[in-house]
């Protein structure tokens, strides 16, 4: 035992140790916790949500295969109604005329001999009196049973309804004890009432038992008068037959099925804990109230029988819209429920064993954390340097984590800084360069305009250009040569303000695009442009910043003598920045002229075909609207400059920069 104290004691020499490895268990504990007991709840709510809509599925599947039945008995009585021959032999046989009884029996024969009924059906005529006249029980498991005679089914309300009413009926109807009797289904109808828990005090029905419940159709037979002589009588009892809820199951796979006649089970597929077929067991006292009572679905959890049941219950209706029985379909809570223990219980020993894990981890992670961080000193050493003027000094990286991005972040600091310092260096240049270039430019303006003029003067004195001296057009075309040149020292270094106000960026781009086929005459360069939808208007001056698109895809086609593609791209990033991309696949730009692209007077281009002004301007007129202008370029692989310009600019007036070159505003290639 002392041990293991001096073991602990080791391994936390330190209550900062200890604390971290505690506070780092107990917030993982937390996390876990929760996390489980959401995932737990969710999973459980989605699954509820998936037995729901299965038990949806299958009440209506179920309902569709009772009403297709419903649909099959109708259609047989209606054509046993209208076959001629029956017609023809059902005066003379309600007269006792034995041949017509016969003749009725065969056309009965005839409807049914092609059924593939499994259970019992009755198919009775009877006459106007409600009296049957003929009949027979059809099944295939039992063969057929012919009726002649039998008693009055008057007093029946569909029968008396349908030869009243002389229209067709079908329903979901009780037959009572004393009319089986007299086709003998009786014994088929008789049910047991067995005690089940939960159930109401007394049936629903007090003719639960004895009475059966059936899929009934009635078709009135009119004779030549139009008069109605009698009708056909087909029923289906579902009394101990369970042809359709075992159809319904098997066909849709749906686990229990039952048909109830009030709240008595008398077809169904939901078994005992005996195994054997629960009819003669009720429904709970819950669901018949809500079911048989108000005439309302049923839908949720239920006690079904000896167990929970995840259910819906609907009402079947006679002719008369009386509630008489229910359609059920259910699934087993209890596999529901042993799934979700299973999961539960399983998410449980994730859980421990994650924050038995974390805690066995955070052991040597506290360790390492503690340990003296040497690296610090170094950076407190470096940081004196610099304090001392000496930017060229460094931090060691030697730790990764916090520390290491702490010594990253300073050197990049100091990185920064000698860059900085190197474009003042270069903007006081520049600032200096661009006052002498408006002296001298504004020094030979006034000359070169006095020589133009002369030249000219000369020029039309011989007759123009026509007959003129070569030498001296030589002299008109070099003094406008020189003029331009001046002009762009005069754009270079002139003082303007940026006229801030909404500016559309691909409209301006557009328009460019649109008027270049008009300049580019010499080479096939095609325009592909890659505009984001969502590029937002910007503030900035649209003229300027047409001058800087116009001189970058000018430059771009020049660059591609064979011809190319220009691409176009847009795209609203960094936050509060666009950034426009002009891309060509021309020659490329060697890395040796990259830092020089923007330093006036600097061109690659052959002596009198630039001045080496137009990528300065561009320079100062992004600066001017606080943005930046990049390069990336390889020999043979064209070239991409990146402009990136800010969303807003203080207005017009409200301290935006002029457009020459001063102060930190200068920058060089990133």
């Amino acid at each position: 035992m002392k041990a293991i104290l001096r073991f602990l004691k080791d391994l936390y020499s330190g209550p900062f140790q200890a604390t971290l490895v505690f506070s780092f268990t107990l917030v993982a504990a937390i996390t876990i916790g929760v996390g489980t007991w959401v995932i737990s709840t969710a999973i459980n709510n989605y699954l509820s949500e998936v037995m729901d809509e299965q038990v949806a599925r299958d009440i209506h599947l179920a309902e569709t295969f009772y009403e297709l039945k419903l649909a099959d008995v109708g259609e047989l009585a209606d054509h046993i109604s209208q076959d001629v021959h029956i017609i023809g032999s059902l005066g003379a046989a309600i007269r006792g005329d034995v041949v017509d009884i016969l003749r009725l029996d065969t056309g009965i024969g005839s409807h049914t001999s092609d059924l593939a009924q499994e259970g019992r059906l009755l198919v009775a005529i009877l006459d106007a009196d409600g009296n049957l006249i003929a009949g027979q029980l059809v099944g295939s498991n039992a063969g057929t049973s012919i009726i002649h005679g039998g008693g009055n089914w008057l007093s029946l309300p569909i029968i008396e309804r349908c030869i009243e009413g002389g229209l067709p009926i079908r329903s979901t109807e009780i037959i009572p004890r004393e009319y089986l009797e007299q086709v003998g289904l009786e014994q088929q109808a008789a049910i047991p009432l067995i005690d089940t828990p939960r159930a109401a005090l007394q049936p629903f029905d007090p003719r639960e038992g004895t009475a059966g419940l059936a899929l009934t159709a009635a078709s009135p037979i009119f004779n030549l008068d139009g008069q109605v002589e009698g009708l056909a009588l087909v029923f289906h009892l579902f009394n101990n037959d369970f042809t359709l809820v075992d159809q319904v199951k098997d066909a849709a796979q749906i686990d229990t099925v039952t048909i109830f006649m009030g709240d008595l089970r008398v077809s169904t597929n939901v078994m005992t804990s005996e195994g054997l077929r629960a009819v003669g067991t009720r429904v709970s006292q819950e669901v018949g109230e809500v079911v048989l009572f108000e005439g309302r679905e049923y839908v949720g959890a239920a006690f079904v029988v000896d167990q929970d049941y995840i259910t819906r219950y609907e009402p079947l209706l006679d002719h008369a819209g009386q509630v008489v029985g229910m359609l059920y379909v259910g699934l087993r809570q209890a596999s529901f429920l042993r799934l979700l223990t299973t999961f539960d219980q399983r998410a449980a020993v994730v859980a421990v064993l994650t924050i038995l894990m974390t805690f066995l981890l955070a052991t040597p992670v506290s360790r390492f954390i503690t340990r003296p961080l040497k690296e610090l000193r170094e950076l407190v050493l470096a940081s004196r340097k610099v304090a001392e003027g000496d930017l060229s000094a460094r931090a060691p990286v030697v730790a990764k984590g916090e520390v290491g991005l702490v010594a990253e972040s300073f050197n990049a600091m100091l990185d920064n800084l000698q860059d900085i310092e190197e474009q003042l260096l270069h903007s006081e240049k520049l600032a200096s360069l661009g006052q002498l270039a408006a002296g001298v430019a504004h020094e030979l303006n006034n000359p070169l305009a006095t020589i133009l003029l002369y030249s000219e003067t000369m020029l039309k004195e011989m007759g123009g250009e026509a007959a003129g001296n070569p030498d001296l057009l030589m002299v008109v075309s070099e003094t406008k040569r020189c003029k331009r040149i001046v002009a762009d020292l005069l754009n270079f270094a002139r003082q303007n303000q940026v006229i801030a106000q909404p500016t559309d960026i691909h409209a301006i781009l557009q328009d460019l695009i649109d008027l270049s086929p008009r300049r580019v005459k010499t080479v096939r360069v095609d325009f592909k442009t890659e505009f984001d939808p969502a590029l937002p208007v910007i503030e900035g001056d649209p003229s300027q910043l047409r001058q800087v698109f116009q001189n970058l895809m000018t430059n771009a086609v020049e660059s591609m003598p064979q011809g190319g593609t220009l691409t176009l791209r847009t795209r609203p990033a960094p936050p509060g920045m666009v950034t426009i991309e002009v891309q060509d696949t021309g020659v490329g730009i060697s890395p040796e002229n990259l830092n020089k692209l923007f330093l006036p007077f600097f061109t690659t281009k052959p002596i009198g075909k630039g001045t080496g002004l137009g990528l300065a301007i561009v320079y100062g007129i992004i600066k001017m609207h606080r943005g930046q202008i990049n390069v990336r370029s390889a020999p043979g692989e064209g070239a991409t400059f990146i402009v990136t310009l800010p969303l807003h600019l203080p207005l017009s007036g409200e301290g935006v920069p002029s457009n020459r070159p001063s102060g930190d505003e200068q920058n060089m290639i990133g």
